[in-house]
């Protein structure tokens, strides 16, 4: 399959003659054997198959295929939510006295993840801002740095990673380059194609699309070379785990994501239910059709937004005047820029909460890239728990509101909008 629409819709499950059309729930906690000798072999690796849903399942496993196709991967490993994802990634190569480096615009959670909760563990993380130089980064890095990360947009500053830049770097000094492609999804952007090592998925968002299964995948580029990689000791020295496995040396372009199910998943069980990836897989089958829908709805509302006196600036990088158009342009898919638009409404966090609640079809909800178009204040919700500091450094001010555009008739979201924006500004 080479069109990225066909993935979307058949890869990852080929029935045989007879076998169901649509993917099965395989809704089971474990599989029967015949011999204790298969089942020896299955825990060793030595043959692929499912014994225990928390290490794999049928469902998941077709699910897994799928976005590693469409991202163009070498492996995938569906998690319970993207949080997960994100946590059992960075575990895969960091431990106590290591650390990180982060783009400070990422999305509020995993902000706090690095920021709050990691370094409990003994994980550091070193924030950067998103108009750093080559320099700016390198200054940080020492021996026991182990990833970069960034969001392809950043949420909700809506900044457009540099890929040039950042893959420069990471291979410079041989780092990996872990990057959040939730926003975009590989119909829009494919971070390997752009110098990732490991890509990651909120997949609650647009790959589900319709807000009903919570979830996250990580997907192995199969780009890095782990071996003799003093960085990176766990891949190279034996795991009595699994009777002196050496991942580098035994898994080739699947070593990160058969280190992140053998040991993390394995130990955590953070796994994602397989009646969630039906529900994923499902969703993934409209994808295409729905970014381009996310994108055009999105795109309008931003012009609308633009010229608006009621609002004091606007960020959507499918704008011409947009600062971050130029690198949409440079890597993304038919100038789709996705569902979300930021702006800052005129008269702060009082005109915000009017602006919200004059809202007839966009409804206030704790999510973002679904059918349905949303609207969130972060500053008093998703980011509520940062400082004022925080909140700068992620690029977020009092009078910043989130919009989610679904895939509802574009007439009606700029009614709704346009009407909200002059019920803002009445005294």
């Amino acid at each position: 399959m080479k069109s990225i629409d066909t993935k979307c819709v058949q890869a990852g499950y080929n029935p045989k003659n007879g076998e169901p059309r649509v993917l099965p729930i395989y809704q089971s906690t474990t599989f029967s054997y015949d011999t204790p000798e298969e089942m020896g072999d299955l825990f060793d690796l030595k043959k692929a198959g499912y014994f225990y849903t928390r290490l794999g399942n049928p469902t998941l496993g077709a699910l897994e295929d799928k976005i590693t196709a469409l991202e163009g991967g070498s492996g995938a490993m569906a998690c319970a939510s993207g949080m997960a994802a994100t946590t059992l990634a960075v575990f895969t190569v960091a431990q106590a006295g290591d650390n990180i480096i982060s783009l400070s615009t990422i999305y509020g959670g995993t902000y706090n993840l690095f920021k709050i909760t990691l370094p409990k563990l003994g994980i550091d993380c070193r924030f950067v801002r998103p108009d750093c130089t080559a320099e700016d980064i390198e200054s940080l890095i020492d021996g026991n740095t182990k990833l970069i990360f960034v969001e392809t947009f950043a949420n909700p500053a809506m900044y457009v990673a540099d890929f040039a830049l950042l893959s420069k770097v990471a291979k410079k000094h041989k780092l990996l380059l872990v990057v959040d492609n939730t926003l975009a999804t590989p119909v829009i952007c494919r971070p390997f194609e752009h110098g990732a090592n490991i890509v990651v998925h909120s997949s609650t968002k647009y790959l589900d699309g319709h807000a009903c299964s919570l979830g996250g995948l990580i997907v192995d580029g199969g780009n890095f070379d782990y071996k003799d990689n003093a960085r990176y000791a766990g891949f190279n020295l034996p795991d009595e785990s699994y009777h002196g496995m050496v991942y580098a040396r035994d898994c080739g372009a699947v070593a990160f994501i058969t280190k992140a199910r053998v040991q993390y998943m394995r130990e955590m069980g953070a796994q994602m239910a397989p009646m969630n990836g039906f529900l994923t897989n499902m969703g993934i089958e409209t994808l295409h059709l729905r970014m381009a829908r996310h994108s055009e709805n999105a795109l309008a509302v931003a012009k609308l937004l633009r010229d608006s006196n009621a609002v004091e600036w606007v960020k959507y990088s499918g704008l011409d005047t947009d600062e971050n158009h130029a690198l949409a342009m440079k890597y993304f898919d038919n100038g789709y820029c996705s569902g979300m638009v930021t702006f800052g409404i005129k008269g702060g966090r009082a005109a915000a909460s009017k602006f919200q609640k004059a809202l007839r079809l966009l409804r206030i909800v704790t999510h973002i890239a679904d059918a349905r178009s949303c609207v969130l204040h972060p500053a008093s919700s998703t980011h509520r728990q940062l400082s004022d500091r925080d909140l700068f450094d992620c690029g977020i001010s009092d009078n910043l509101i989130r919009l989610s555009l679904g895939i509802e008739g574009k007439e009606d979201i700029l009614e709704d909008v346009a009407g909200a924006l002059n019920e803002s500004q009445r005294s």
